[in-house]
């Protein structure tokens, strides 16, 4: 099989090329981590059209074969189908063959890329490390969050509320590219302008971040368009001129992508009152995300050390959550927000046993193991203990 480096820019390469795109985490649901017998990799409704040309029908189940070409390595005679009858109403992708090796518990949280190349040809991939799952992410100005429909190549004509308040956001921009706090801000902004509901920082910040992150996506989208769509349309005079716009574009992505989290994550803490600093420095220069109540108490020697708390704050998880062990020494139990789907059963014990806690938004606690999602804090949660703790 050609090694990771090249399965990430190959599978960059076919979304670009390819008709349509979709991605998302595998589940728990998908590989059978959960111990009962999979069914298949299911694919949200959002993207019924990567699958077939219209939507099934409740009362009847409707399949069609494809051939699909994995990690440009090996192909499968793959079935797509639509269950509508009983009590199931999904979509799913099955038959990949005996032995097949991407469906195991250890690929819960792999990132699955589908490509549609030609009515019944496609491509997938699977991306298995945080580096390339990013890479990829990256590649496209995508976040965790955006995961689970169709990537969206060109954005369409704005139409909505939010598409108005986006555009008119970036008509009153006197800069190129505002700053990767202002696009934060920007997004929460447009946000609370179009569904007014700002008591859901306290009521539902689970929901907002999540609502957050996929909006700041679209507005960067949208402000990439309006920046670079002409050149683009235009074409380059040689290929030095297009490299260097190009690598503009992906430093800006990976920039966005690092900060994006944290400033959203800042934000909840804000308005739910927390008392926190962010980067502040411990032992050996480390800066944790997020240390509550903040750095002075943290390096007073007579302040309680259960009362203090420590968060991280990694958009993927997979390899990266060992990052933080070594952050603060005076934190036992070390608390890891993450905006990844699912992860194994087995590296989850392995978090348990280094005293890790994971906190993911609550929309995505189902595509954890089922056993283990007891143990999975949500954002609401680790609001709740911190003000027990620290006193707000």
């Amino acid at each position: 099989m050609l090694a990771n480096t090249l399965i990430t820019e190959s599978a960059i390469q076919a979304v670009s090329k390819g008709k349509l795109a979709y991605c998302k985490f595998l589940s728990s649901n998908d590989t059978g981590d959960t111990g009962a017998h999979q069914a298949g990799i299911y694919i949200a409704k959002n993207a019924v059209s990567i699958l077939f040309d219209e939507p099934g029908q409740r009362g009847e189940n409707k399949d069609r074969y494809v051939k699909i070409r994995w990690q440009d390595d090996f192909e499968t005679e793959s079935r797509f189908i639509y269950y509508g009858t009983g009590t199931r109403n999904e979509y799913r992708i099955t038959r990949f063959g005996k032995g097949f090796p991407f469906l195991r518990s250890e690929n819960t949280g792999d990132l699955f890329i589908l490509v549609q190349m030609d009515y019944d040809y496609y491509h997938a991939y699977i991306l298995q490390t945080d580096d390339d799952i990013n890479e990829f992410l990256n590649a496209f100005g995508m976040s965790p969050a955006d995961t689970g429909k169709i990537i969206q190549k060109e954005e369409m004509a704005p139409q909505t509320q939010v598409d108005i308040a986006i555009m008119q956001f970036i008509r009153e921009l006197d800069v190129d590219f505002p700053s990767s706090a202002e696009m934060s801000e920007m997004a929460r902004k447009i946000h609370y302008q179009v569904y007014d509901h700002e008591e859901n920082i306290i009521m539902d910040p689970d929901g907002e971040i999540v609502s957050w992150t996929e909006l700041e996506y679209k507005l960067f989208r949208r402000l990439e368009l309006e920046r670079y769509g002409d050149a683009i349309a235009k074409g380059f005079s040689s290929v030095e001129q297009f490299i260097d716009l190009a690598n503009v574009v992906i430093n800006r992505r990976k920039s966005r992508a690092g900060k994006s989290l944290e400033n959203h994550l800042s934000a909840i803490f804000d308005g739910n009152g927390l008392s926190y600093e962010a980067q502040p420095i411990t032992e050996g220069r480390k800066r944790p995300d997020f240390l509550f109540p903040g750095g002075d108490s943290y390096h007073d020697p007579f302040w309680p050390t259960d009362k203090l708390v420590f968060l991280g704050a990694k958009t993927t998880c997979k390899d990266r959550w060992r990052q933080i062990l070594n952050e603060a020494d005076r934190i036992r139990v070390k608390y890891l927000f993450t905006l990844q789907q699912g992860i194994s059963a087995q590296q989850l014990d392995e978090m348990a046993t280094e005293n890790v806690v994971l906190v993911v938004p609550k929309v995505y606690l189902d595509s954890y193991p089922k056993e283990k999602q007891n143990s999975i804090w949500t954002l609401r949660k680790f609001i709740g203990y911190v003000k027990e703790k620290t006193g707000g």
